[in-house]
């Protein structure tokens, strides 16, 4: 829509999580390390969260794209509490088929999978995303799955992703023995105001950018309206973009963006950005 107006060669604040925009923050940085780390130790159980939008996913497409062939993923990313059961879920996840037969069948065709990877010399990673929607009972469940093994190695990894509540959730008492198989673990913070700039600027450059179309202080402003939650940084960048086209508008300035909040306070229908202060005052002084 506007990227030959501002010369780019393509959208550079889509919504969807592309590996090929990951912003190394320090926060992310430390978390795909977390990440890394639970991988190559085989450590049982690794967990990370971040608030919605924070890059979580991002991340753990960038790892799925460097892992070995001998890794064999099973993603979980969309499951909900009474819509179906977990091991349905978890075959499925490795493309394996499953009946509606008893539990005790299912599992045992699972464990046979993991087995079979096992002596093929494969590793079996299980990743499960926006894990706060699940129940005590069900990462309970996780744990009893975990602990498959065969002498002294573990067939199966889990790597559980997802938002604070998880957090919350992992600290209940029925699930102490969830959290003494937990290995790794990182927390993803918001961006600060110089990541916020930083992380505009690199998106911007990949996507082709000849000139400077966010200044400083207008990323400084995006930073105080998003709280430096990448995925709202993504949706007030591009709308500003669809703005700025529309109003001819070669760089985003302060005015440009206060303008398009204010419109956005008025017309909106979602408050998903904060209001600004205001803006400075500058006074000249007599000598």
């Amino acid at each position: 829509m506007y990227e030959a107006f501002y010369e780019l060669k393509h959208r550079p604040f889509l919504m969807t999580a592309d590996p090929d925009f990951l912003y190394w923050s320090n926060t992310h940085t430390l978390a795909f390390t977390m990440l890394r780390y639970g991988v190559t130790s085989r450590a049982p159980l690794t967990v990370i969260t971040g608030e919605i939008g924070s890059g979580k996913t991002t991340l753990l497409r960038h790892l799925m794209n460097e892992l070995p062939e001998d890794v064999v993923v099973g993603l979980v990313s969309n499951m909900q509490e009474g819509r179906g059961d977990l091991l349905h879920w978890v075959m499925m996840s490795f493309d394996q088929s499953f009946e509606d037969v008893s539990y005790v069948r299912n599992f045992q065709r699972f464990q046979e999978f993991l087995i079979e990877n096992y002596a093929e010399g494969k590793r079996s990673i299980l990743i499960v995303d926006e894990a706060q929607n699940m129940s005590p009972a069900s990462l309970e469940e996780l744990r009893m799955l975990s602990n498959i093994n065969a002498d002294k190695d573990e067939l199966l990894q889990i790597i559980l992703v997802g938002q604070p509540q998880l957090r919350d959730l992992l600290r209940r008492p029925e699930l102490v023995q969830v959290v003494q198989r937990i290995a790794a673990d990182f927390h993803i913070e918001a961006l600060g105001a110089e990541d916020v700039y930083d992380y505009i600027q690199r998106r911007l450059e990949i996507a082709g950018a000849r000139w400077q179309i966010f200044p400083r202080r207008t990323c400084e402003l995006i930073h105080e309206a998003t709280g430096g939650i990448p995925r709202l940084v993504n949706s007030l960048c591009d709308l500003c973009l669809v703005y700025g086209f529309s109003d001819d508008q070669k760089t985003i300035t302060e005015e440009v963006l206060r303008d398009f909040l204010a419109g956005v306070e008025k017309h909106g229908i979602f408050d998903k950005f904060k209001p600004l202060g205001r803006s400075p005052v500058l006074v000249s002084q007599s000598h």
